[in-house]
């Protein structure tokens, strides 16, 4: 292994880290999924870096893959969220 292929994998094993920290510890809902989010990008990048590395282009559709699933799992989660808000905002009594 060459000295970029260790920094890079240390860089993203950190940044992982962190999101795993932050996704054991939020205190809330929404700070749990931009951690999950973030996990799923810091794995994507990851294969990303490996595809580029080991120029091993049968990594790319499960690249692809990962991203869509962290694209439709953001959406979908800011859908459910935003739903939430709205029926709590139609429930509140006038002032």
């Amino acid at each position: 292994m060459d000295v970029v292929s260790v920094i890079a994998y240390a860089l993203l094993g950190g940044g992982a880290l962190l999101a795993l920290v932050r996704l054991a510890l939020g205190p809330s809902l929404l700070d749990r999924v931009v951690a999950t989010d973030t996990l799923l990008v810091i794995i994507a990048a990851g294969l990303a870096v490996y595809a580029g590395l080991a120029r091993d282009p049968t990594v790319v559709p499960v690249l692809v893959v990962v991203s869509l699933l962290a694209f439709v799992g953001s959406v979908s989660i800011a859908r459910y969220v935003g739903g939430m808000l709205i029926r709590s905002a139609a429930e509140e009594p006038p002032r």
